[in-house]
């Protein structure tokens, strides 16, 4: 089913993201978180794609798969900068006989070889609107609530999303983030500047002081202090009820503040997820 038809259907959705094991080992460690969420009913889940497509093919492998072992309803990641229409066309193909109808629309990590790179998509705008066109597909875009750590400012960020939305975005899934602030001050400009499709936040939790460094080097998502303080010096075992509590605190805020859903970051394990969703209130159906 079409995510914005759920969104236009429901006040409240859940979904998870998981992304293509790289090893056969880690697959079966995938089946099993898989198995644990589907419990919870989620609306949706996403599978992410390689930076540069270098997952391309296992990325629509486990899209297939998810939708016709687990019957979930799934939304594949596509990045375009690495991408012809052709090569985007082949894909699109794939996923109509399948009646995958869900894409989240990127433009990738550009390629420090960019003298090979091919060209007929140069921003994620440009991929929206070509699939758009289809006819056929639900389109999802990535928003970034401290800003996407290329852009120059926040308010060009915020242009840059609203082209996205101007060509065919059908909804928005935010960049993790930590501090709830972040996320309402870009509601606030998404507004101001005319968006008006759902915008759901992405959620991970922090759940050991390795990952913060991890964090603010890859997207630039800031940790406050105040929740790092309090992760020094503890055993991983209390650094994961420390950042699980802190990350409840956070979807609750969030919660009160009616959001349009929650879509979580799982990293393809099952265990902060599930703490999180039953410090909410979520028991899985199975039980």
């Amino acid at each position: 089913m079409k995510i914005s038809r759920i969104l236009s259907k429901k006040d409240f959705v859940i979904s998870f993201e998981f992304f293509p094991p790289k090893k056969v080992e880690n697959e079966k460690v995938l089946f099993n978180t898989i198995e644990v969420l589907k419990g919870y009913n989620p609306d949706f889940v996403s599978v992410t794609y390689g930076a540069g497509g270098s997952t391309k093919d296992k990325t629509i492998d486990w899209t297939i798969k998810i939708k016709e072992q687990y019957n979930l309803n799934v939304m594949m990641h596509l990045t375009c900068v690495t991408s012809s229409r052709d090569d985007v066309d082949e894909i699109l193909t794939v996923l109509q006989e399948h009646n995958i109808d869900n894409i989240l629309a990127l433009r990738g990590d550009i390629p420090k070889d960019q003298e090979n790179m091919k060209s007929d998509f140069k921003y994620a705008y440009q991929l929206v609107e070509y699939i758009k066109n289809k006819n056929f597909f639900s389109i999802g875009v990535a928003g970034y609530p401290e800003g996407h750590i290329e852009s120059e400012s926040l308010e060009k960020d915020i242009e840059y999303l609203k082209m996205k939305v101007d060509t065919g975005a059908d909804f928005i899934i935010t960049q993790l983030f930590f501090d709830n602030k972040y996320f309402f001050d870009f509601l606030d400009r998404a507004e101001k500047i005319g968006i008006n499709v759902p915008i759901l936040p992405g959620i991970m939790p922090v759940i050991n002081l390795n990952q913060v460094k991890r964090f603010t080097e890859m997207c630039g998502a800031t940790v406050p202090d105040s929740l790092i303080k309090k992760l020094e010096n503890k055993s991983e075992e209390d650094m994961f009820k420390i950042g699980i509590e802190y990350a409840i605190n956070q979807c609750k805020e969030l919660i009160e503040a009616n959001v349009k859903g929650l879509h979580f970051y799982t990293l393809n394990k099952y265990n902060a997820t599930t703490n999180i969703l039953e410090g909410l209130g979520y028991v899985p159906k199975s039980l």
